[in-house]
């Protein structure tokens, strides 16, 4: 059968769990279609696909003949899975292919009025994506996610606080089939990594894939600017770090560069995901940008990381639905590294006000010497906690977010799927 993948590309997270399930269909044909950071990881990654298709960034994924038969391409397929990409959904809709929607971020979407959107979705109509799309105008980003949950064939959502009620509500409003799910991450990859083997650096720190609605390499990138001004400092004021990797999807593709300081060096890079696993596995000091895929790796590794300062108004949420856990508790935030930080309770303009807020660190002397201070006083306290400590918790945070195999639910759900003969049943 052939499958094609896409993923929302806004950071690691949606395409990392993207390549978990399609080396879950090895014995399948496997196109990938995207594009960005996710086309990005995709290439890192090229054996867990079979095709490998981007889409050229200035492209609407509508775009017919520039994207040359993307609409047969969805019509040839026998099932589409998308990870957190409404449109993908709505295209496969559209073509009349079945279509699984993967999503971990299920609980964060703001959806004021979850009736309206079940209406909508009742009366959608499917004879082009033009009327579709037009249909949902009204809609918000994070409805339109919503909406394609309902739309969708079957979901598989990750747990996480606030995730079980909501589940339970659109259950109710009449989602097909949905079912909760443990860490939504490449579970082959990490099972082959290799225990006991010390890595090769003494900190690796983890700034993701960056990209996403706002946030780019070169445009809106003072979060990025500010960590390649930092890092030398991290190795002037801690000597025990003698090696460090600094890994994310802006040290790739050509923007790899190393620094050194008093003989100590860090390396920027953007290690293929076997390799990058491997190296969290062994390192001695993990530091994070507080996404959830990154957390949920690390939890699987046995890791208890230091969550670094927010990229996103995402992080700042994950962070506070993690309660008081001693992962939450040894994290650093804006809030206490920049002088009267204040970010709006919404996704764009909460992310748009701390790029502008992260651009006055860089631009004042007084204010990076606030952060940098702020930096290490964190750092001093992570290091400060007993390997006893550091696996206590890793268990609470498990405890905390447990749930059912992802691998095993997708299985099953393709299962229950060819049960209903909606794979495979003619074209």
């Amino acid at each position: 059968m052939r499958f094609v993948l896409g993923a929302q590309s806004c950071g690691f997270g949606p395409i990392s769990k993207l390549t978990a399930i399609s080396r879950l269909l090895s014995e399948h044909q496997r196109t990938f279609l995207g594009t960005t950071v996710a086309a990005d990881f995709a290439r890192r990654n090229a054996d867990a696909f079979d095709e490998i298709i981007e889409i050229p960034e200035s492209a609407e994924i509508g775009d017919g003949p520039l994207l040359g038969g993307f609409e047969q391409l969805l019509g040839e397929s026998d099932y589409i899975v998308s990870v957190m990409g409404a449109e993908l959904v709505f295209r496969a809709v559209v073509a009349g292919r079945p279509v699984l929607m993967v999503d971990s971020l299920f609980g964060f979407w703001k959806v004021p009025e979850p009736t309206r959107v079940a209406e909508l979705c009742a009366s959608a109509p499917r004879d082009s994506y033009e009327s579709l799309d037009a249909h949902f105008a009204g809609l918000s980003p994070h409805e339109r996610i919503y909406a394609a949950h309902l739309l969708a064939d079957a979901s598989v959502v990750q747990n996480f606080p606030g995730v079980p009620a909501r589940a339970t509500e659109i259950r109710r409003l009449g989602v097909r089939q949905m079912r909760l799910s443990g860490a939504i991450i490449d579970e082959g990859t990490l099972h082959g990594v290799v225990k006991g083997r010390p890595s090769r650096y003494d900190l690796v720190i983890n700034l993701g894939g960056f990209k996403n609605f706002l946030l780019d390499y070169d445009h809106h990138n003072d979060y990025l600017r500010l960590f390649v001004r930092w890092v030398p400092d991290l190795l002037a004021d801690w000597p025990q770090f003698e090696r460090v990797a600094v890994c994310g999807g802006a040290f790739g593709a050509g923007r790899e560069h190393q620094v050194e300081v008093a003989g100590r060096r860090a390396e920027f890079q953007c290690m293929p995901q076997p390799e990058f696993l491997q190296e969290v596995s062994g390192t001695r000091h993990y530091m994070l940008t507080p996404g959830l895929t990154a957390i949920h790796e690390s939890l699987q590794l046995g890791q208890l990381p230091m969550a670094l300062p927010e990229q996103h108004y995402g992080h700042i949420v994950n962070l506070e639905q993690l309660g008081d856990t001693l992962f939450n508790r040894l994290g650093a935030r804006f809030s206490g590294l920049i002088e009267d930080y204040r970010v709006p309770a919404d996704d764009f303009e909460g992310t748009a006000a701390i790029v502008d807020q992260v651009g006055t660190v860089l631009a004042s002397e007084e204010g990076y010497a606030r952060f940098r201070t702020g930096m290490n006083e964190r750092i001093e306290q992570y290091l400060a906690v007993g390997p006893q400590e550091r696996q206590d918790g890793v268990a609470e945070l498990r405890t905390l977010l447990h749930g059912p195999s992802f691998g095993t639910l997708v299985t099953e759900t393709f299962d229950s799927l060819r049960s209903d003969r909606l794979i495979g049943e003619p074209r």
